[in-house]
């Protein structure tokens, strides 16, 4: 892909304009608004001064070229530049495409048993233990917020704030309807049942606005029936909002009423955000819905299949036979190449714009 040099200067005339302002500014909020914007443009601006760097080599290369004492070497020299250009024009094209707003945040995960029975709220239990194997990996916090265990074991529901740089990018294809092909502990006949769990992935964005007025909740206290031992509560100290506009309905479980109140609030502002970047998704929809992204929690994203030892990503059309690594955490060749078909959806947005 050719950028257009307009584009890329436009790129670099506003990253100079905001260091130019970050020098000048006395205003505190105004200093952190800088900051941001001059941290999300640094990488964007150093990947366009490279490219513009190999570029004016380049042409100097070919100016060489007429001279017949330095013909052999520009040619040379020529070709080795000539086969990373197109690695900088890329970087440089993904850096520019259009890119999701929360991709740096962190995020709030939900993990529900589906159809199944007890082997749906095992397997929610098991899907559970792969994200947090994962976020342990990449050292990222695992806080719960909340959960209801299934009566033979893993949970009906659980949620949990998962905190760290780019949780959000790195887990947003997640959501959708995991289905597991396996033998139940309880099956006598050996015979293969299928289940499933939802998991929803929501951005948790600290700055964003939400306004909420009293008048829209109801807040309900109640006794948590917690996962046992130190974490029943003896006292309702567990709190429940709901949203009297939209319905939604979120708890918090822990000793405090306190933080339990100031918990399920912050997840109630996540889940009014959530609404409406769906909102935004499904219009953006009408001009492309992406093979990955089109948010739809409904949707059967995946298979687990225990006898074959296998894993399909129904949107990609991939199977990888590792299904044992996967669920001990081991999800980035997953989530590496969805990942890269989202990339190969923005270039491909970013080539039609350049015509």
């Amino acid at each position: 892909m050719r950028l257009p040099q307009a584009r890329l200067d436009q790129v670099l005339d506003r990253f100079h304009e905001v260091e130019a302002r970050m020098s000048a500014a006395t205003d505190g909020v105004e200093i952190v608004r800088l900051s941001k914007e001059h941290a999300e443009l640094k990488p964007v601006a150093d990947a366009v001064q490279g490219l513009a760097r190999a570029r004016a080599e380049m042409a100097d290369l070919e100016a060489m070229t007429a001279d017949p004492e330095m013909a052999a070497m520009a040619q040379d020299e020529l070709q080795m530049l000539g086969e990373t250009l197109p690695g900088l024009e890329r970087e440089v094209a993904l850096l520019l495409a259009p890119r999701d707003a929360d991709e740096n945040a962190s995020a709030v995960l939900e993990v529900r048993a589906g159809t199944g029975g007890d082997e749906a709220a095992l397997f929610a239990g098991d899907l559970f233990r792969m994200y947090s194997r994962y976020a342990s990996t990449r050292g990222w916090r695992v806080e719960l917020d909340s959960a209801t265990e299934g009566d033979a074991g893993g949970y009906k529901e659980i949620i949990a704030t998962v905190t760290g740089d780019g949780v959000f990018g790195r887990l947003k294809f997640e959501s959708g309807v995991h289905r597991v092909q396996r033998v139940p502990t309880t099956e006598s006949q050996g015979r293969i049942h299928t289940s499933a769990a939802t998991v929803a992935v929501l951005p948790e964005v600290e700055d964003v606005e939400i306004e909420i007025h009293d008048k829209d909740i109801r807040i309900d206290t109640f006794r948590a029936s917690g996962s046992g031992g130190q974490h029943v509560n003896t006292t309702d100290s567990a709190v429940r909002i709901t949203h009297l506009p939209t319905g939604i309905m979120v708890t918090s479980s822990e000793k405090s009423q306190h933080v339990n109140r100031d918990k399920a609030m912050k997840n109630l502002r996540v889940r009014l955000y959530d609404m409406q970047r769906q909102a935004k998704d499904l219009a953006r929809s009408d001009t492309r819905k992406s093979q990955v992204g089109s948010g739809d929690r409904s949707e059967r994203i995946r298979t687990y299949n225990y006898p074959q030892g296998r894993v399909s990503d129904h949107r990609i059309n991939l199977t990888l036979h590792s299904l044992p690594q996967i669920m001990e955490g081991d999800i980035d060749p997953l989530l590496n190449a969805l990942i890269a078909e989202d990339q190969a959806a923005r270039l491909a947005d970013l080539e039609a714009e350049f015509g």
